[in-house]
């Protein structure tokens, strides 16, 4: 693509909102949210829960978008185009996704796997054995990091790299807009069905009210508040490029904070619709096995690959619930996986001012090798709770942090703000810019006693030297290396210091 070349944008706002829904529903929302809220107060952790995404959620969201689209640029552009001296914290960003999407790809991979297993129920009576032995054929990382490669592993996830790149290699519209536009519809409905198949099962009421019975006394718990935000942080896609990427295809006259709005209302909705569904079926588990809704209830990976296999043995049906609950996972993944990788090629092309199917291919091949290495092989698990953990607290958490005071100190919040309100239909003003403010002290609050957690107690009973090099290493890499990407030259530098529009 020639420098001079106008910028792809999406062809309406409704394309926008579905590709920025597609990238907030994700994995965090069907087998995260539901034992978040369980352990969180449950019905009562709806209250910190809204008021995180009123006071935090939807403000950052609407920081993203200005951002993004006031510069016309990936994340470095616009932090470079915002301020000279921002360009780093783009830089970390697209780092942070770089991290994010080698080992996306891989729970993506499995979610695959896991719905052709449905069909025939290939986990047989045992499914954590299955997952751990013979699916990941998991060794001890205690005896040190192995490379040996696992079919069952490696080839679905090449084949769900293979299908995303060929997604964004057709570019903003004819890829990314068409392909959420039919993987969010899809996704809706098959877990709609699961949700109402999953009401009428034996025992459903018995997981929803372990669900929804308030425990008001969690409401002074300051973790139960700590747990609403980073649910709202962590399922939204702020801060981490994805939104200001997304928003600086808009075209000029989008209405910002309307979109917003729709998109975080929509992401919360789902996730509510995910507890229901979910928590109805390990009622169902609960009573089929005898025992309480507690002693079954899980979340993450033990929920998906264990807690549910067992649930799909036992139910009428079990086949269908399998594949609906499965390709729900996929489909969500897979349009979240996409936005994450949009984010590295977006940066890269605005740098080097190369077509997009060039630079899709520049980004795609080298992360889809480093990925099946780490991930195909015996050490997979390990690696990917490691990353996972860090990545998330001490990338995504620790940059927006940063940002955030930058942005503040330097007295910016009201040019992004009359930004919003040029062509918005909810305006802002003091009320969002003291949201911003209040959030970056949560952040900080967030990131300090995890840190602080991590460093005395260790992560997950992992060696130190592996928890050190994957974790803390990966983690100040990012930095260090978006420091060094920010100091190389642009191709075009006339472009890179427009100032936006």
């Amino acid at each position: 693509m020639k420098s001079n070349a106008p910028r792809e944008t999406f062809s309406g706002r409704s394309a926008f909102i579905m590709a920025a829904i597609g990238s907030a529903v994700g994995l965090g929302n069907i087998w995260r949210f539901p034992y978040v809220t369980y352990e969180n107060g449950g019905g009562a952790f709806i209250i910190p829960y809204i008021i995180a995404l009123l006071t935090a959620g939807i403000p950052l969201l609407f920081l993203d978008y200005a951002i993004g689209h006031r510069h016309r640029g990936g994340a470095p552009l616009s932090y470079r185009r915002f301020n000279r001296n921002f360009e780093t914290f783009g830089w970390w960003q697209v780092l942070v996704n770089v991290i994010i999407g080698i080992y996306y790809a891989v729970v993506l991979g499995w979610a695959a796997s896991y719905t052709f297993f449905s069909i025939n129920g290939a986990w047989g009576d045992k499914p954590i054995d299955f997952f751990i032995g013979e699916f990941l054929k998991m060794g001890d990382i205690n005896q040190g990091i192995s490379f040996e490669f696992v079919g069952m592993v490696t080839g679905p996830l090449i084949a769900v790299w293979l299908i995303a790149l060929g997604i964004l290699a057709l570019g903003i519209q004819k890829g990314i807009a068409k392909s959420s536009g039919i993987l969010m519809p899809l996704l809706v409905v098959m877990f709609v069905v699961l949700v109402v198949y999953s009401l009428f099962l034996p025992g459903a009421a018995k997981g929803l009210d372990a669900l929804f019975t308030p425990n008001w006394s969690k409401l002074s718990d300051p973790s139960v508040w700590i747990a609403a935000y980073g649910q709202i942080f962590f399922s939204l896609s702020i801060c981490f490029g994805i939104m200001i990427t997304y928003a600086s295809y808009l075209k000029k006259d989008s209405d910002l904070t309307g979109s917003g709005l729709v998109v975080g209302f929509a992401n919360s909705s789902f996730e509510v619709l995910a507890g229901i569904g979910v928590f109805a079926a390990l009622g169902f588990m609960a009573t089929a096995a005898g025992q309480e809704v507690s002693e079954v209830a899980k979340g993450g990976i033990g929920l998906a690959f264990f807690a549910f296999p067992t649930i799909i043995n036992q139910a009428p049906f079990g086949e269908l619930v399998g594949v609906l609950f499965f390709g729900s996972l996929t489909f969500a993944a897979l349009t979240s996986f996409i936005s994450v990788i949009e984010v590295i090629i977006s940066a890269v092309q605005d740098k080097l001012r190369v077509s997009r199917s060039k630079v899709t291919f520049i980004v795609g091949i080298p992360m889809m090798f480093v990925s099946v290495v780490l991930f195909g092989t015996t050490t997979g698990l390990p690696m990917l709770d490691v990353l996972d953990k860090f990545v998330n607290y001490f990338g995504i958490v620790a940059v927006a942090f940063v940002s955030l005071v930058v942005i503040v100190t330097d007295e910016k919040l009201s040019t992004l703000g009359n930004h919003l309100n040029e062509t918005s239909s909810f305006k802002v003003g003091f009320l969002w810019r003291l949201c911003i403010v209040l959030t970056t002290g949560v952040l900080a609050f967030m990131l300090f006693s995890e840190g602080a957690k991590v460093l005395s107690e260790g992560y997950e009973g992992y060696p130190s030297w592996f928890v050190n090099t994957f974790g803390w290493g990966m983690s100040i890499s990012l930095m260090v290396v978006a420091f060094f990407l920010s100091r190389l030259k642009w191709k075009d530098e006339t472009l890179a210091e427009h100032k936006g529009e």
